[in-house]
């Protein structure tokens, strides 16, 4: 998972991201495109969206852009999943949304407006936003999922509009934010499954009791807590995707990536059956200290480590085993370009010197 919001991304680097995860197997390409600080994607439906969402006019992934991302990792083997994050996360939304409700209008104790909080979900038009946009999305990205989001949604703006409480003692669901998050989220997986697309949701969508439909894969992220989560979310019977031991932006001293190659994402309290929901992993890449300056070295050949981990039997655990094979993956990758950051203190490559 690549994020292109909290710092944009340059092309020619998601390029590279690909051909590295081409030698290393890794299949998937999560693009969390947008987000609360920028909305650097191009849509042909709501033009004004990157245009008054975007840092600047030219940090915009244009459709040819993204036409050519698609092709460029189909050509790998790799599929490319694209996450639109919301009702939170969606602080770039507002600007450029036509109608300008989609935003919560917040309030302060004196009744005083104050900026803009999640997506308003008692706002009805908001619903015929999201269904358009999510219709160009589905039609520009052909993957079989789209992932929804649904993380970190903050109730205190909510709380605050006295528009929203109204509508929620009138729905009988008075203080009961959860509930009205459920509300949103049911009608947003609503719509992704009449545009016959399967989703993607983070974990908070399960912990705060959302209404899910059985089809719906949950996205495991929380660090301390991974286990158990797991564990539950595969008990109710839904499908998992796990990324909380691999947060590659979490950069630690030394050989961080013994830890990654060390933690068995079959490692929790669980059946067969459950262990069998489990679809896989994601190294994730989040940016609010990332741009094309360290994209390529922060991620490579770290995730390397993840990589063998997600495709190798679980006998396959000790580090000291596989120090040797990371070494000269990092060496071949270096000599094919990828010019990642070394994973075990001192040492060379027989290239470093053409470096």
């Amino acid at each position: 998972m690549v994020d292109t919001a909290r710092h944009f991304q340059p092309l020619h680097l998601l390029l590279q991201t690909l051909d590295a995860m081409e030698m290393n197997k890794l299949n998937v390409f999560h693009w969390h495109i947008v987000d609360d600080q920028a909305f650097p994607f191009e849509s042909t439906t709501f033009p004004d969206l990157s245009k008054k969402g975007a840092y600047n006019p030219t940090m915009v992934y244009s459709k040819a852009d993204v036409d050519h991302l698609l092709e460029y990792a189909r050509l790998r083997g790799i599929r490319v999943l694209v996450e639109f994050d919301s009702p939170g996360h969606t602080q770039s939304w507002g600007p450029g949304e036509p109608s300008g409700s989609l935003l919560t209008r917040c309030f302060d104790k004196e009744g005083k407006e104050h900026g803009h909080g999640p997506i308003d979900p008692t706002v009805e038009s908001n619903y015929d936003f999201i269904k358009k946009l999510f219709t160009e999305v589905s039609h520009r990205f052909p993957d079989q999922y789209l992932h929804l989001g649904g993380d970190e949604v903050s109730f205190d703006c909510w709380k605050s509009n006295p528009n929203i409480t109204a509508f929620m003692t009138a729905h009988r669901m008075a203080g009961n934010y959860s509930q009205l998050e459920s509300l949103y989220i049911q009608k947003v997986l609503d719509i992704v499954s009449g545009l016959q697309k399967s989703y993607i949701v983070w974990q908070e969508v399960l912990d705060n009791k959302a209404a899910l439909k059985p089809d719906t894969v949950v996205h495991v992220w929380i660090q301390d807590t991974w286990q158990k989560e797991i564990a539950r979310a595969t008990a109710s019977g839904y499908r998992t995707l796990l990324s909380a031991p691999w947060y590659l932006d979490w950069v630690s001293w030394g050989q961080d990536w013994v830890r990654y190659y060390e933690t068995d994402p079959l490692g929790f309290n669980g059946t067969e059956a459950q262990k069998a929901l489990v679809l896989g992993g994601e190294a994730c890449l989040w940016a609010e200290y990332v741009d094309g300056s360290n994209l390529i070295s922060k991620s490579w050949p770290r995730a390397s480590a993840i990589a063998e981990r997600l495709w190798s039997s679980s006998t396959h655990k000790k580090a000291s085993e596989a120090r040797g094979r990371f070494h000269g993956q990092f060496c071949r990758m270096q000599r094919l370009g990828i010019r990642g950051g070394p994973i075990d203190g001192p040492g060379f490559c027989l290239c470093d010197g053409a470096l």
